[in-house]
């Protein structure tokens, strides 16, 4: 399904070498300097574009959490709001539901979920964060899958435990529960998001 994606890891020792940069400097790397100096050049060659502008590139991150059973709790809900604030350094917005389902116990305008979409610098603290803390804490982390992408360029992926942010305290944690996180690009095809990704230093697995 992903045989684009053996082409990249067999790509020549110059495209591998961009890669391992973003790895080993870690936290050192502003991102979006590293982007703008070293993946744009990288995936112009690459991929053969012939205007700096075709280059995909990360737009927005959106980390989200349901709130299931918890949303009829107010104590809850502002814990879950903390949490996410704390993760993103943004105040979340609270989605509310637009229409009754009984069969869920859901009525109108009651609170479902929270949700953050980060752009420009603090959206790269985000990637940075997420790539290179909390990623490593995750229990038996092998890399990422590359089911998470959805045929347009972006990737999904869920953290299901929230202490793996170590802005999160233990004794502050009432339930253990995670986060959906998605990474939009201007990338027109998975291939080119994944390449982008990699770049960047995402740990995805390959295959």
């Amino acid at each position: 399904m992903f045989h684009w994606l053996r082409k990249y890891y067999n790509a020549d020792k110059k495209f591998f070498f961009i890669y391992d940069i973003a790895n080993n400097d870690l936290m050192k790397k502003d991102l979006r300097l590293f982007y703008k100096n070293e993946i744009v050049h990288t995936l112009k060659e690459y991929f053969g574009y012939k205007n700096t502008k075709q280059v995909p590139k990360l737009v927005t991150i959106s980390v989200n959490r349901g709130l299931g059973e918890a949303a009829k709790n107010s104590r809850e809900l502002d814990s879950s709001s903390k949490e996410l604030g704390v993760v993103t350094g943004q105040k979340p917005v609270v989605n509310c539901a637009r229409k009754s389902v009984a069969g869920f116990k859901i009525r109108d305008g009651m609170a479902i979920g929270l949700s953050v979409t980060l752009r420009n610098k603090k959206m790269y603290d985000f990637l940075s964060r997420l790539i290179h803390i909390v990623l490593p804490r995750v229990r038996d982390f092998r890399g990422l899958s590359l089911n998470g992408f959805d045929g347009h360029g972006n990737y999904s992926l869920g953290v299901k435990d929230q202490l793996v942010f170590p802005e999160i305290s233990y004794d502050d944690v009432t339930q253990l529960r995670g986060f959906d996180v998605t990474l939009i690009t201007t990338a027109k095809t998975d291939e080119e998001a994944a390449v982008l990704l990699k770049n960047f230093g995402m740990p995805l697995m390959n295959s």
